[in-house]
């Protein structure tokens, strides 16, 4: 098989030639660049500076050679900007705060503080107050806050709307242009669409935004769900009206490229428990999300790809019912997430996309030997009769020994071969 009808194989819970794997194709799948760079440097690939696909999260792009060479099935159409609000182009040199020479948007704009932590600014807008700071020491962006004071007789919720409107002709014309160039590609596509996320809690301070309003503050935005529930509908409806808008111009723009489309990473599991109940998911998300999934189910061939983090046990027969068709990251280290379990209760209704290997303890601190058995026994669970996408659970982090990255690997190529 080609790695588009692998994809589409396994996503249609057919068992394909071989075990379908993803690095890369979204933001909540991918590698650090320190890590993207040390593979290429394993690997004996041609030396050059990694590109910051997500600037978020230091994420480095996955370049057609590493991707053939690590076996992915998959590649990212990502929207017109970045979490904070420009454009990847216009690539320049920048040296990391580990000393990494990596390339940057021209808008990827940064100071140090008085403290030595790196201030990145939304929008490249360096007269706006910074909505990231990665610390010193640290290896990718912390949100800044940047909320006014609540004045609770006066919320409107226009002001948590700002960042939610319907794709300009420019932003359409991206996903043409993206989609022209994916065209010919023998990889699965996985595209994200702007308004889909409902209550993503990455989104909700709005790093993209120069001067947010509204609830920004991410405690402050996890209490609104519980005493503002009129507020948050009031958010999710108007939200919802732009999603399906937008949906429709990316599907015209794109024609027949897309695969699966991301739709949303907002969490509901901790690693021991949820963050609210399945009664306050089914008024306050499903709604939404049916509406969502429905068009997409009713207007394309894509597959919905539902992200949440920890122990989401007991919402996975919810987010099926939703209309989600892919279960992502698959943290199995949280309470009842035991892979087994998953595969033998929901195998025939949900994709896993993720859960083949523990990036909490097994592969930052484990052997190259512990790394390779359990990636070995997740894709003998996963796998039998389709319905699995082999990545990390969640994104690769940049001080993860290589050995162990590429033990993963080698346990891959062993099981496909």
């Amino acid at each position: 098989m080609k790695s588009k009808e692998r994809l589409q194989a396994t996503i249609a819970h057919k068992e394909p030639d071989q075990v379908c794997v993803d690095f890369g194709s979204t933001a909540v799948t991918g590698m650090h660049v320190r890590t993207v760079g040390l593979l290429r440097e394993h690997y004996g690939l041609e030396t050059r500076p990694v590109k910051v696909c997500e600037p978020y999260q230091m994420l480095g792009e996955v370049e057609e050679d590493l991707l053939d060479r690590l076996g992915v099935d998959t590649e990212g159409l990502v929207g017109a900007s970045n979490i904070f609000g420009f454009r990847n182009e216009n690539w320049q040199p920048w040296t990391a705060p580990w000393g990494q020479e990596l390339m940057v948007p021209a808008d990827f704009q940064t100071k140090l503080d008085d403290n030595g932590d790196t201030l990145i600014f939304p929008q490249g807008d360096r007269d706006a107050p910074p909505s990231g700071r990665m610390p010193t020491g640290g290896y990718f962006f912390d949100t800044i806050v940047r909320q006014p004071p609540i004045d609770e007789d006066n919320l409107n919720p226009e002001d948590n709307l700002e960042e939610f409107t319907v794709l300009d002709d420019a932003a359409v014309a991206w996903y043409r242009t993206e989609a022209e160039r994916l065209s010919g590609s023998t990889r699965g596509v996985v595209a994200g669409v702007p308004g889909t996320a409902f209550g993503d809690i990455a989104l909700v301070p709005a790093p993209f935004l120069k001067h947010p309003k509204g609830i920004r503050d991410i405690s402050e935005w996890y209490m609104s769900t519980a005493i503002r529930q009129d507020y948050v509908h009031a958010i999710f409806e108007k939200q919802c009206e732009v999603a399906l808008q937008n949906l429709a111009r990316v599907k015209e723009a794109t024609g027949d490229v897309i695969d699966v489309v991301f739709i949303c990473g907002t969490d509901f599991g901790t690693q021991t428990s949820q963050f609210c109940s399945t009664d306050a998911y089914e008024d306050l998300y499903a709604p939404y999300y049916k509406q969502v999934n429905a068009w997409i189910h009713e207007n394309t061939d894509w597959k919905s790809f539902k992200h949440s983090c920890g122990a989401v046990y007991p919402f996975v027969n919810r987010f099926v019912d939703s209309g989600f068709d892919i279960l992502n990251p698959v943290q199995c280290s949280a309470t009842d997430m035991e892979p087994n379990r998953l595969k033998s209760e929901f195998g025939d209704r949900v994709v896993f996309w993720g859960g083949g290997v523990d990036t909490q303890k097994t592969l930052p601190f484990g052997t190259p030997d512990e790394v390779y058995r359990e990636v070995r026994e997740r894709v003998d669970i996963f796998a039998p009769g389709g319905g699995f996408v082999f990545d990390a659970i969640h994104n690769v982090q940049a001080n993860t020994p290589i050995e162990n990255v590429v033990a993963m690997f080698k346990a891959l190529e062993d099981v496909r071969n």
